[in-house]
């Protein structure tokens, strides 16, 4: 009787191990969908970050450059020049956000401050 009881333990204690087996890999299965999911949003918010900047700049651009020409009256010259001048703005800051171009250091630009605005 302590033997078939035993063989009944040993088959529990299998299956048990089997099971937690596949509860590990749906785990970890699991855990590499979520790490996959998060950068795909991280990417999504980087794509949304850089279209808006861009859009931005060139509107911006364009806002500017049809208020000079209207308080100036140079025609369309005006709109023209701002837009690419927003255009070009626009490229700069996806630029900085990729990596491909480097902000200002730092430093430079407390020199930048000194050498304007303390007077001495």
């Amino acid at each position: 009787m302590t033997e078939h009881r035993e063989e009944d333990l040993e088959e529990r204690r299998r299956r048990l191990a089997s099971e937690l087996a596949v509860r590990d890999g749906k785990a970890r299965d699991e855990g590499r969908a979520e790490s996959n999911a998060e950068q795909t949003r991280k990417g999504y918010g980087m794509a949304m970050k850089i279209s808006s900047e861009f859009i931005s700049a060139i509107i911006v651009g364009a806002l500017l450059g049809y208020l000079f020409d209207h308080f100036v009256g140079t025609g369309p010259w005006g709109m023209i020049v701002m837009l690419l001048i927003g255009f070009c703005a626009g490229v700069l800051n996806v630029m900085r956000v990729v990596g491909y171009v480097a902000s200002p250091h730092p430093a430079d630009r407390k020199m930048d401050l000194d050498d304007k605005g303390d007077g001495r």
